[in-house]
């Protein structure tokens, strides 16, 4: 189980968000008074697999976070849009009621979460004109189309969209799944846009960067200890917690 710094977290999990029948799980602060800054952290292209967000999500609360981790699915017709758009809703509607804030919500997502969360800031109209609050991207990718709008964020980006709120990348220096050339481009065209992004490099790999390694008996990332994991774990951690508190240069 990943560190947490000393404070206790508590969890809701299972909690069905949507139409569909999705489960996501809750991760806070025990005993936190007042909403607590509120991320959504959507996990990467293996179906169902919010679980191995837990190591991650566990630390980021422990900076005092709420942080939601649901499931959804990339072998859906739609690859998985309406899931992703279904936590989304729920986030924004029951964050409060969970201790968070649904309206001032971080989006953020590893691998193929996060092109799916800055393809929603990059097109409001899919969500009804609703932003995050920030924007963070963990080993992703940017050229191919986000699950949640179907088209890339650099393509929308050379079009002239903007996605109007701070952007956070962090990629590990040896993925060798998403190389980290993905996020550095993504960074450069941001920057050519004007717009300041923070850019960090741990050195990990793909798994790594969320805490865990991968095991190729099960073909699932699995919880680590290992040093370079936690290390990264807990940079992305406090990258959340920057995002979600400050929201970051834009």
């Amino acid at each position: 189980m990943a560190p947490d710094m000393g404070t206790a977290v508590e969890t809701e999990l299972g909690l069905v968000y949507g139409p569909s029948g999705k489960q996501l799980d809750a991760y806070r602060p025990a005993g936190a008074s007042g909403a607590a800054p509120t991320v959504l952290l959507w996990h990467g292209i293996g179906p169902d697999e919010r679980d191995v967000l837990e190591p991650l999500a566990r630390t980021a609360a422990a900076h005092g976070l709420l942080v939601l981790v649901p499931d959804w699915r990339s072998d859906a017709a739609d690859g998985g849009r309406a899931h992703l758009l279904e936590s989304l809703a729920f986030a924004r509607k029951e964050a409060g009621g969970l201790g968070g804030d649904g309206e001032s919500c971080v989006l953020a997502g590893w691998s193929a979460g996060a092109g799916a969360a800055l393809g929603v800031a990059l097109r409001r109209e899919s969500v009804e004109g609703w932003r995050p609050r920030a924007v963070v991207g963990v080993a992703g990718r940017y050229d191919l189309p986000a699950r949640t709008t179907g088209t890339a964020p650099l393509a929308d980006l050379d079009a002239g969209r903007e996605p109007g709120v701070p952007v956070h990348l962090v990629h590990g220096s040896r993925d060798p799944v998403v190389e980290a050339r993905y996020s550095r481009d993504l960074a450069e065209a941001l920057r050519a846009a004007g717009r300041t992004v923070p850019l960090q490099e741990p050195d990990t790999d793909h798994a790594g960067v969320i805490m865990t390694a991968y095991d190729p008996a099960t073909d699932r990332c699995v919880p680590t200890t290992a040093e370079h994991a936690v290390r990264a774990g807990r940079m992305v951690a406090e990258v959340l917690a920057e995002a979600a508190v400050g929201g970051g240069a834009a």
